[in-house]
């Protein structure tokens, strides 16, 4: 087994502008645009932990709380909130910025389930984490609930019809 590692060492902050082609009819961002921020983020943070390549399992949750309106600025902040085997949950918290009001706002948060693999795609084994702030220790502490969900929907049927 690997050595436990601390939560922030994993972190990754991201800050992207948003413009006019990342916008739809109303003027805000395209879901699919910041879920491809998302998965990009969630990516980088997953490798930065495993020291190795990752591929994404599952986009377990995504919420979105507030519109973005393009001119404003989006920052994500990302941290692997708990792993298994050769599993890490990434949690990843999505604010935007308005440049003129300074106002920032969560707009976004989600959970990405991500599989460290070898060049020929095997999963491969990862370091555990642990917490060292309160809002890290909520995180890791809920961490096992989010699993049994995870799992408990991998054994829903897989077709309706």
């Amino acid at each position: 087994m690997l050595e436990a590692v601390p939560m922030r060492q994993s972190r990754t902050i991201q800050t992207n502008l948003v413009l006019p082609p990342d916008t739809n009819h109303m003027n805000t961002i395209f879901g699919g645009k910041v879920l491809a921020y998302i998965d990009e983020i969630a990516a980088i943070t997953s490798m930065k932990h495993a020291k190795m390549q990752t591929v994404t399992a599952s986009f377990d949750s995504v919420d979105f709380f507030a519109p973005v309106r393009s001119g404003e600025i989006l920052e994500l902040d990302a941290v692997v909130s708990n792993t298994g085997r050769s599993s890490m949950e990434i949690y990843i918290r999505v604010q935007s910025r308005d440049i003129e009001t300074h106002e920032t706002r969560l707009t976004t948060e989600s959970f990405v389930t991500m599989v460290a693999v070898d060049e020929h795609g095997k999963p491969q084994e990862v370091a555990p984490v642990y917490p060292e702030t309160n809002e890290e220790r909520r995180l890791f502490e809920s961490g096992p609930a989010r699993r049994a969900h995870r799992k408990a929907k991998r054994e829903m049927p897989h077709s309706f019809f």
